[in-house]
């Protein structure tokens, strides 16, 4: 599925991310991996839903060793062992607060292939937990996530998990991802 696939991949940038979703086989079919974002003054993405990720420090050499520490870090999966890595998702250019950042973010697909403990580190995840993926897939929890923009209501195109909004870039990558399964 994704591993013959050429990702979208943008010109050199000074600033990258990497983020990793994580998908396994569940007692009632596939599951995708999400984290809550700690709450942090800071962070344009505070309190967010998303997938484990961060900055690229310079030790990291490629972006897929940046999403898998980044992943350890967060969460203590260590990818390297507890997954296969299936694939890569096209670049998206990071947006914060309905402006376009310095930072480029790239994502890479896994596939847990063993039941794994999650140790969150409360400093940078605030939850943590695998939800069923096909009621994404099919449009079941389909939802708006209202948003003030200039002093006019966007609605942006959101997925409701059990109460938790996914939306913005999370949930592109989301769409991306369902656009290559077809």
């Amino acid at each position: 599925m994704l591993g013959g696939r050429a990702a979208r991949e943008l010109a050199e940038h000074e600033k990258w991310a990497a983020v990793a979703m994580l998908l396994r086989e569940g007692a009632l079919g596939p599951e995708v991996f999400f984290i809550r974002r700690a709450e942090h003054p800071r962070d344009p993405w505070s309190g967010h839903m998303a997938f484990p990720g961060g900055r690229q420090d310079e030790a990291d050499t490629t972006l897929l060793q940046t999403a898998m520490r980044e992943t350890h870090e967060e969460v203590g999966l260590d990818l390297s062992r507890e997954a296969d890595h299936i694939g890569q998702l096209d670049d998206l250019q990071a947006i914060a607060r309905g402006k376009p950042q310095e930072t480029v973010i790239r994502p890479f697909v896994f596939e847990v292939h063993r039941e794994s403990p999650i140790r969150v580190d409360e400093t940078e995840v605030a939850e943590a937990l695998w939800t069923p993926l096909l009621p994404l897939y099919r449009g079941e929890v389909d939802t708006v996530r209202p948003y003030q923009w200039h002093g006019t209501q966007i609605d942006f195109p959101a997925y409701d998990v059990d109460g938790r909004l996914v939306w913005g870039l999370t949930y592109q990558m989301l769409r991306s991802f369902f656009r290559i399964l077809g």
